[in-house]
């Protein structure tokens, strides 16, 4: 009886030990795993739900499913003719095969390091058998629109045509053949051959940032301002060309209208005139004794307080003033 119960207790307690041991586990949505039995892989898990298996001995290694980014730190890197850039790098990757990957590499932050290895040692073999504009030009264009005008902040008042002879073009610009795209697939494309083996899944290579180097900066920025120059030159004789057909415009506009005022001016005089001598004509037709007289007070209000002196008043001109009549 007693050994009965020993053997009971000892059979619950195994019972105990497996539950708590948990042969059941669970695989997440966007989780992958691979089991793994004595150091042995047995199994791969790719779907989500519940899976069984034996406690004590297998062993659940888990591996995200989704994609991941893979970010690189820049590095200086000579071109073809050994002018130095900086270049920084990421990448998009996936676990594709767990088996693979368990077996080449097993970790994530391996897998960090191994797509470092592949892609920096790519990226310098691909800069380095090409020239400099290759990696920071991506099309022609700069040539193409080679003397054009840049119109961010000209203004709507001004047409880029009318000052884009004014501008020297640079013909320093030579073609490229690839571009910085064509070289970013190029590296993912000698990138992908390397990385199966692994149990990855290299989406895309991205060039994030081309920074020029110390040495190249000065003769970049003097590049820019002289480009500038030219533009600020070619605006400010345009506005000094406008401006002179403004003034031209306003002093002929200012003629036309003195020559107008004077026309009139003259007009307005002359039948004044003519109106005067009218009233002078009508007034000495009705009595040309007073309109003498008139005539006569009017001049002295406007001769005499010119004189200084007066020699004699025995003149026709003072017969009015010194007359006995």
């Amino acid at each position: 009886m007693k050994k009965t119960i020993t053997v009971i207790i000892v059979i619950a307690v195994i019972i105990i030990g497996v539950m708590v041991a948990g042969p059941f586990y669970a695989i997440e949505e966007g989780e992958q795993a691979v089991i793994v039995r004595m150091g042995r892989l047995v199994d791969v898990i790719t779907e989500a739900g519940l899976h069984v298996r034996i406690p004590f001995i297998d062993e659940v290694i888990r591996y995200p499913k989704r994609i991941m980014a893979w970010d690189g730190e820049q590095t200086s890197i000579p071109t073809k003719e050994k002018q130095y850039i900086w270049v920084d790098i990421t990448a998009r990757w996936r676990i594709a095969d767990p088996k693979k990957f368990y077996e080449s590499i097993a970790t994530i932050d391996a897998a960090y390091s191994k797509l470092g290895e592949v892609i920096d040692s790519e990226v310098k073999t691909v800069t380095a058998e090409n020239y400099f504009r290759e990696s920071v030009r991506n099309s022609n264009i700069i040539m193409e629109r080679a003397g054009a005008v840049d119109t961010f902040g000209i203004g709507e008042e001004i047409d880029p045509s009318l000052i884009q002879s004014s501008i020297q073009p640079d013909t320093s610009y030579e073609p490229i053949e690839k571009g910085r795209r064509r070289l970013a697939a190029e590296i993912l494309d000698r990138s992908r051959r390397m990385v199966p083996e692994y149990g990855i899944e290299l989406i895309d290579v991205v060039t994030r940032q081309i920074r020029y180097s110390d040495e190249l900066t000065p003769s970049v920025y003097a590049r820019m301002i002289k480009e500038r120059n030219q533009i600020a030159q070619a605006i400010r004789s345009e506005g000094e060309g406008r401006k002179a057909a403004l003034l031209g415009r306003m002093d002929n506009e200012r003629m036309t209208i003195r020559s107008a005022a004077y026309n009139r001016s003259e007009a307005i005089r002359g039948a004044a005139d003519a109106e005067a001598s009218r009233i002078y004509a009508d007034a000495y037709n009705r009595d040309r004794g007073f309109f003498d007289f008139w005539r006569a007070v009017e001049s002295y209000r406007t001769t005499l307080p010119k004189f200084d002196k007066t020699l004699s008043t025995d003149m026709e001109y003072f017969r009015y003033l010194y007359s006995s009549r």
